[in-house]
């Protein structure tokens, strides 16, 4: 059985860092390049940022250079730092395998909001 949990988030001021931690439980983070995503109120869920099971990364636009993401294999957690944040990275953020579809199965994220 399949499960995410995703937590680390907070209220934080811009210019801060926060970092985000997912554990995977199942099959599901062996077997997949992981990724986050972020969703705001009234909008579809982003990509944010993928890493493969070989550590190789890729970065929407938005957060490239900013954002940093990792995985430790022994714990089965992705995790997501995130500095010089800015209040258009308040979100929900999730984390999913990199193909998930917005039908699939999703933990229940964690808020970050940045103020201004």
């Amino acid at each position: 059985q399949v499960q995410l949990v995703e937590s680390g988030g907070g209220l934080v001021q811009a210019g801060g860092s926060l970092r985000l931690s997912c554990d995977a439980s199942g099959s599901i983070f062996n077997s997949n390049s992981m990724a986050w995503y972020r969703q705001t109120p009234g909008k579809q869920r982003d990509w944010v940022a993928t890493i493969t099971r070989v550590g190789y990364t890729a970065y929407a636009d938005s957060v490239k250079g900013r954002f940093t993401i990792s995985r430790d294999t022994a714990k089965k957690t992705v995790y997501l730092q995130m500095s010089s944040l800015r209040p258009e990275d308040t979100a929900v953020y999730y984390c999913n395998t990199d193909r998930a579809r917005p039908w699939d199965y999703w933990g229940q994220g964690t808020q970050v909001t940045v103020s201004s």
